[in-house]
């Protein structure tokens, strides 16, 4: 399987995803993206180091 197959497939369920509260809840979209611009630097790369290894574990655990 080559990695295309994986990755075109994944990216696209990313985007729906990420698609999914900015177009049924706006407003609470906003706030929390304004909530996020406040966060330190810091704070920002914990959440995303937590999302990293949440996402590699259920990558891992589904292969």
């Amino acid at each position: 399987m080559a990695l295309a197959d994986i990755f075109w497939p994944a990216l696209g369920l990313m985007l729906v995803f990420e698609g999914l509260l900015p177009l049924l809840l706006p407003a609470a979209w906003r706030r929390m993206f304004s909530d996020m611009l406040r966060l330190r630097d810091g704070q920002l790369r914990f959440f995303g180091l937590v999302s990293v290894g949440l996402g590699l574990l259920l990558w891992w655990g589904t292969t």
